[in-house]
């Protein structure tokens, strides 16, 4: 009997399992439903695929998408799997053809959609073959709380019960805690049968810039990723229309996609794009659910999403192949102003969630000081607890110096309390302004003390500010209108003149690069590659299949990094398995050999990935941790690894997060660059808020500590606390 490990090499061409992916599948192999959430890219699929050559019988998968199961079902194949799909999108002749296979035994993997599955026809069909698995994917439309609720997702509980043999599986990418617990319990899950993985897609950079000529900006970020495909997303219909004219006027490739297309030019401009015709796809959001094309480089949003839900999972159809990706969100106050329009719309519930969400992704967006991860991590439960990410555009420029906004704070905070605080913070601006409109008037806001003495800043500055005392916790904002109300920081502030530190600029920020490499990214020949791309295009379009269906963009990577010439090379990269070296292996080969000679290239060895588990002691962190007690001092790691004094610390942070001890001693004060004086009082301020999170002692110190030397001194600290 074949393994899942010997499936997953020999099979689908991979060395290990991606986290989680063992023990969901191990899971399912001992007959147990579970319930299994990954994000986009964290390899779902396989937790079914690999079961389903396992067992005897049939694995049916159940997908909302007709686009998704053929792109499924290509793939499949190309790997040797039989696997068929039945859907509207085949010929009545193809349709019996496979129902055909199904009832002959010659297929492990059946796609359908729920509306096929509880026709009489399949469920009749279905009783005449063993049915091992039902996989549910994009199990979040059970639920109610879900973001793609359907109602004949429900109904699947009641296909289960003809089935009482087969194992169930649920699959989803965007689940909260809330819409788990509905699925486990419509499908009637033990809650031990449930494992979530991390939501964080470490390969995306994510930045936020100021928009300012969207236009223009879009143009830039495109130049940067030449020949790459990217997905554009704009709030309308017009938007997307008007942006692919603009673009394919310039040169570019692109093509548009939205609902107002008829169902042909949609379907030709989507098949496009998948098959690398056209690089880039303009789309509202309707675009991308059933896509699972793995070398999307960048996603931009030319406008604001409606939710951090949206946000997440849109930017989560780029880097599906683990390579670095770029997610761009252009972002201005007009936005929110435009979504809150449409917000107004809505009554009651409907109206309130909205408003949520919006705030969320608005506080999202605003925030130019912390990790871009934490909020979208925290939205599906999951805590972030390193400072930074080093792949987010906040984390990765140097840290905004803080300016004293004492006299425009109180400024601010004082108009809120003589107003009332009855109203939103565009109404206090006006005020601040000395602003003649119907509503200032209509209010006598024109006869408070505030009116008009806050002409020294500008109407997006202010609304900057306003949300900086939002974030810092000064004012609070309540209800449908927004409405601002002080809190007692904020009445002890104007009582003592306390002073307040925040961020104040002349004008927008410019956009941050993402031009830091990450270290774990692979060197490969690049010349090489293109020549590999375009053998795999010709292929691809020779068997009527997408580009990636051949190899994906990380195969040919390898490819161009390691320079194999034998069949037994070939199977050492990364997704070539048994099927795909015997199918396109020969003219691959041809052409690295014939390259290699040309270049005088010689083959590379392909180091063994190691699997390492969570307390694998060979990790980096663990060895930096343990030099550094058997007495290596900082400045020796730095020299030894060629890292710099950030890095040796982030690792002994880790070293200590994981429960081990660091001894003590005075190596690590050396480091610091604060004063004895502010030493003290961040091990004070630590004493009053405890050292889990690092923010509340930089705000409290009003940013005089930077955050290298906060780390430092938490680690001094805590050796000093024994480790508590």
């Amino acid at each position: 009997m074949h393994t899942s490990e010997s499936i997953l090499k020999n099979t689908f061409g991979y060395d290990t399992f991606r986290p989680l992916q063992n023990e969901v599948i191990e899971n399912v192999l001992a007959r147990r439903d579970t319930l299994a959430v990954m994000p986009t890219g964290g390899g779902k699929s396989l937790c079914y695929q690999i079961p389903a050559l396992q067992f005897d019988g049939l694995t049916v998968v159940v997908s909302p998408l007709i686009s998704l199961m053929k792109d499924q079902v290509e793939q499949l194949r190309a790997f040797g799997v039989p696997s068929v799909f039945l859907n509207s999108s085949l010929s009545p002749q193809e349709y019996n053809e496979n129902m055909d296979y199904v009832k002959r035994g010659e297929v492990k993997l059946l796609y359908l959609a729920p509306e096929t599955l509880l026709t009489p026809r399949i469920l009749a069909l279905l009783s005449e073959v063993k049915v091992d698995l039902l996989t549910i994917d994009e199990a979040h439309c059970i639920s109610e709380w879900g973001h793609d609720f359907r109602p004949e997702y429900r109904q699947i509980v009641e296909v289960r019960k003809r089935f009482p043999n087969a194992v169930c599986m649920a699959l989803t990418a965007t689940a909260t805690s809330r819409v788990r617990q509905d699925i486990r319990h419509t499908l009637k899950f033990s809650t031990t049968n449930e494992f979530v993985a991390s939501f964080n897609r470490d390969n995306l950079f994510i930045e936020v810039v100021p928009k300012q000529d969207p236009s223009q900006q879009v143009r830039e970020i495109v130049d940067r990723h030449k020949d790459q495909s990217g997905i554009i997303y704009c709030f309308s219909r017009k938007q997307v229309d008007e942006l692919a004219v603009y673009l394919a006027k310039r040169g570019y490739s692109v093509r548009p996609y939205h609902a107002g297309l008829d169902d042909v030019e949609r379907r030709k401009n989507q098949e496009a794009f998948i098959r690398d015709d056209v690089q880039i796809i303009i789309a509202t959001v309707a675009f991308g659910m059933g896509i699972n094309k793995p070398n999307v480089r960048f996603v931009i949003h030319h406008d604001l999403p409606k939710s951090i839900e949206s946000y997440y999972q849109e930017i989560g159809r780029a880097g599906r192949d683990g390579l670095p990706a770029h997610c761009v969100l252009l972002y201005s106050y007009g936005d929110v102003a435009k979504l809150n329009y449409f917000i107004d719309q809505k009554e009651g519930d409907e109206k309130r969630v909205a408003i949520e969400h919006l705030n969320a992704i608005v506080r999202f967006a605003e925030d130019e000081h912390n990790c871009r991860r934490k909020p979208l991590l925290n939205y599906f439960g999951e805590s972030y607890s390193a400072d930074t990410c080093s792949n987010c555009d906040n984390c990765n420029s140097a840290p905004t110096p803080l300016t004293d906004v004492t006299i425009p704070a109180q400024k601010f905070l004082s108009c809120v309390k003589r107003a009332d605080e009855k109203f939103g913070a565009g109404h206090i601006v006006d005020v601040l302004l000395g602003s003649k409109n119907e509503k200032v008037l209509r209010w006598e806001h024109d006869k408070l003390s505030t009116y008009g003495i806050g002409k020294e800043l500008d109407k997006k500055q202010w609304m900057h500010l306003a949300r900086q005392l939002l974030s810092m916790g000064y004012i609070k904002q309540d209800g449908e209108f927004h409405t601002l109300s002080l809190t007692p920081k904020a009445l002890e502030a104007l009582r003592k003149r306390e002073p307040i530190f925040g961020l104040m600029k002349e004008a927008g920020r410019v956009a941050k690069s993402d031009g830091k490499k990450k270290a774990a990214e692979l060197e490969y020949h690049r010349g090489l590659f293109a020549i590999l791309r375009q053998k795999r295009k010709e292929m691809a379009d020779e068997a009527g299949v997408p580009p990636y269906v051949i190899f994906s963009d990380r195969t040919l990577t390898e490819m161009a990094a390691y320079y194999p010439q034998s069949r037994e090379s070939l199977l050492t990269i990364s997704g070539v398995g048994q099927v795909k070296a015997q199918q396109y292996g020969d003219a691959f080969l041809a052409v690295l050999v014939d390259y290699c000679q040309r270049h005088d290239f010689k083959e590379k060895p392909k180091e063994p990935e190691v699997v390492r588990d969570k307390n694998d002691a060979n990790r980096r962190y663990m060895i930096v941790g343990e030099a550094y007690n058997a007495g290596e001092t900082v400045p020796a790691l730095m020299e030894r690894y060629h890292v710099t004094a950030g890095t040796v610390i982030d690792n002994l942070s880790r070293f200590m997060a994981t429960g081990n001890s660091l001894r003590a001693g005075a190596d690590l004060r050396e480091v610091v660059k604060a004063s004895a004086t502010q030493q003290q009082a961040v091990f004070a301020a630590f004493d009053d808020v405890g050292t889990l999170r690092l923010k509340p002692v930089f705000d409290q110190l009003n940013g005089e500590v930077n955050y290298d030397d906060l780390k430092v001194l938490r680690m001094m600290y805590m050796i000093e606390m024994g480790g508590r």
